[in-house]
């Protein structure tokens, strides 16, 4: 016989209920657990006929599809090839790409009446309470940003990088980085857009007994209105100055003397003034770094440091200028939160070309990220905590695994050795702790 292949092995199909995905299923137990499925059909309007689809059968599938690796609606039918894995989860069927596109559409459509985005908020404002009244902490710190996601879609407007495509902001607590509140956007809505108005978005989805405390943003956020309301809330603040005429002008009225090496050697100096805007209520302190450009005398007219201003009510005895520059610059953690969300769980591309479907299908991605926040923290030991959802798929949910019935019951039988299957059974307890008192 000719060899026509490099090893010497054949391929050949089974009719045995395999899967390349069993640690999914402890991912969908978790979702279960914390209550995706009944929050998803109490919020959400259901099918019009018998032949349609609950809300939770389409939102649990997209959220298991994303948390799987999916990209695109496309890889529903992944999942639809996992028959033995779905059945295991109580799902017999999952929806056509098509069906879940349509779907999309009608409950974003402001006109329909299905009103598909105000209750996915009320299902994320819930799960979130879930989460959140287990870590213990009375004050979080509210990282709020936004995102550029790229669609060449024909609906799709041009963002301020030039790009079509749509510009969603999101607000995460730093502290256990869920999503508190998401924002999606059309591409030509400038980020600095309603900053005030998300701010008290995100207050407002705060679970009772909890609240935000302090507060960090780019210079999008520098706004009179906001930091009033901040002020008024007794939020701790920091926000990137934007460097207008007034606050240049303040910056060049510090003495030389007043400039100072935090690190001998470190490449820059820091100082700071009072400063206030025309509408603001109260002065604030700002902080100011510099650094001294590279070949600074060809930038005459831009002069021979760089400067970066950070806004803040921190007093002095909280924090000095040192320390305000480095809590603020913490929030850089959140765009990794945001890479998460983006690349980790697949927004940064949308499916349709209805920027108002787009919407339904983004806060959905949201879902699935917060619900992956909670499982990671809530049902995984605590060394896993700081895992990407990419090491999740690597260590857990990339497992082959043989599905058998048993003296009348489903078991799932993993190639893992037997610490992992011992760790496995651990997070399913953990899970199963949780969903008998979600709101305990």
């Amino acid at each position: 016989m000719i060899q026509q292949s490099i090893f010497p092995f054949k391929i050949e199909a089974t009719k045995e209920r395999l899967t390349a995905h069993g640690g999914l299923a402890l991912m969908a137990e978790f979702n279960h657990g914390i209550g995706l499925r009944e929050l998803t059909d109490r919020y959400l309007r259901a099918p019009g006929s018998n032949r349609g689809f609950d809300p939770s059968e389409i939102v649990d599938a997209v959220v298991l599809m994303l948390q799987g690796g999916g990209r695109s609606l496309e890889d529903l039918r992944e999942l639809k090839n996992e028959e033995g894995l779905m059945k295991l989860i109580g799902r017999d069927e999952i929806a056509e790409p098509d069906t879940v596109g349509d779907w999309l559409r009608r409950m974003g459509d402001p006109n329909s009446g299905e009103s598909g985005l105000e209750g996915l908020d009320r299902v994320r404002g819930k799960i979130n309470e879930r989460i959140l009244r287990r870590d213990g902490i009375k004050e979080y710190t509210l990282d709020a940003d936004a995102m550029e996601i790229i669609g060449e879609k024909a609906d799709a407007l041009f963002t301020y990088n030039g790009n079509r495509g749509y510009m969603p902001v999101a607000g995460f607590l730093y502290e256990t980085p869920v999503c508190l509140y998401d924002e999606f956007r059309e591409g030509n809505i400038a980020p600095a857009f309603g900053q005030k108005e998300f701010y008290l978005q995100c207050k407002q989805r705060m679970p009772l007994g909890k609240r935000i405390g302090f507060y960090r943003a780019d210079s999008a956020s520098y706004q009179a209105g906001l930091i009033n309301q901040l002020e008024e809330d007794g939020v701790k603040y920091g926000i990137t100055a934007d460097q207008d005429k007034a606050v240049k002008k303040v910056i060049g009225m510090i003495g030389q003397e007043e400039w100072r090496e935090p690190v001998r050697g470190c490449g820059y100096e820091l100082a700071e003034t009072v400063h206030c805007m025309n509408e603001t209520k109260k002065a604030f302190r700002l902080v100011v770094k510099r650094e001294r450009r590279r070949q600074g005398e060809l930038f005459e007219k831009e002069g021979l440091y760089f400067y970066h201003a950070v806004a803040t009510n921190w007093l002095e005895e909280e924090k000095n200028t040192e320390e305000v520059l480095k809590w603020h610059n913490q929030r850089g953690q959140a765009e990794n939160f945001n890479k998460e969300l983006k690349i980790g769980l697949g927004m940064e591309r949308m499916p349709c070309g209805q920027p108002h479907a787009n919407a339904v299908f983004f806060r959905i991605g949201v879902l699935a990220y917060n619900l992956f926040i909670g499982f990671k923290r809530l049902a995984c030991p605590a060394s896993w905590a700081k895992h990407t959802i990419a090491t999740f798929r690597w260590k857990m949910v990339q497992v082959a695994g043989r599905i058998v019935k048993h003296a009348g019951e489903m078991v799932l039988k993993l190639m893992v050795d037997l610490e992992k299957l011992e760790l496995f059974k651990g997070i399913r307890r953990k899970s199963y702790e949780l969903s008998t008192c979600p709101d305990g």
